[in-house]
């Protein structure tokens, strides 16, 4: 998507991810409360400056997001703006759980009706084969059974972070183990175990630019909304080229083990390009 976007000969064009292009939204539709379909006067905002949309990573797993998308595209097109989505579900797939399918049919067929389909898996994930690749992390295994002493001190937090604190992130605790001006420690069980929405992962990442995550095992441990969650946090984590810092349980090959597969094909082959660092057990 990147290199098509850098080629297209269009000035009126975006590159937008999907959880931050919701996100936008969502805000941008405040400024019409309580004006008829706020929604589409936003999609028309955008059409009056956007000749060309690039829309990457989508797909709906929530009701929200169905109702949201199946009427922007539908108004987008009508505004005549190209669209470019890259997805890892074919038109058909795309909206899986069969609560809200039926809600998220008309753009289905509006997809299937308007849009080019090109299915280009090659069975080769590209990103390995450069020889260029820049770690954007690290990936931290097995993850000893205390770690208070080593994690700030990889994680590069100053001598005055703060330690256990919880903080309010839209609306909403957050406890967290230590941060500074730049860095944040969490927990996977508080990022992910509670219900939390991408612009809470939106806002950690804008205020801090490295964050160590403890915690991790097998995705088959947690039930299928927790995996969501830590999926739809490594895509964003990936799009905003946040350093990451990963202490699993188990290694990186084994974590899918009971997964969602579909999704971590995608997501294995991002945290493929952080660096892998085998921790001493401590005793």
């Amino acid at each position: 998507m990147d290199a098509f976007f850098a080629a297209a000969p269009v000035e009126g064009k975006r590159r937008v991810h999907f959880h931050a292009f919701l996100q936008e939204l969502q805000v941008r539709m405040l400024a019409f409360n309580g004006q008829a379909d706020p929604l589409a006067r936003v999609a028309r905002e955008i059409a009056e400056r956007t000749q060309l949309l690039c829309f990457d990573e989508f797909h709906v797993h929530d009701i929200g997001d169905a109702m949201l998308l199946g009427r922007l595209l539908k108004v987008l097109e009508e505004e005549g703006v190209g669209l470019v989505c890259t997805s890892n579900y074919s038109p058909d797939k795309l909206c899986p759980n069969p609560l809200y399918r039926e809600r998220f049919k008309p753009a289905i067929a509006l997809i299937e009706k308007r849009f080019t389909i090109l299915s280009v898996e090659g069975g080769e994930d590209y990103r390995l084969r450069s020889t260029a690749l820049e770690a954007w992390g690290r990936f931290y295994w097995p993850e000893p059974g205390e770690i208070a002493e080593q994690l700030p001190r990889q994680l590069g937090l100053a001598g005055d972070a703060a330690f256990d604190q919880v903080l309010e992130v839209n609306h909403h605790p957050l406890h967290i183990h230590a941060h500074d001006e730049c860095g944040a420690w969490l927990d996977f069980a508080e990022l992910f175990a509670t219900p939390r929405s991408a612009a809470d992962y939106l806002w950690l990442i804008e205020h801090y630019p490295r964050i160590a995550v403890t915690g991790l095992d097998c995705l088959g441990n947690y039930p299928q909304d927790v995996s969501q969650r830590f999926l739809n946090f490594i895509d964003i984590a990936y799009d905003r080229r946040l350093q990451l810092h990963l202490y699993s349980r188990v290694a990186l090959e084994h974590l899918a083990e009971g997964g969602n597969s579909v999704d971590f094909s995608r997501t294995l082959s991002r945290l493929r390009q952080l660096q892998v660092v085998e921790l001493p057990a401590l005793h």
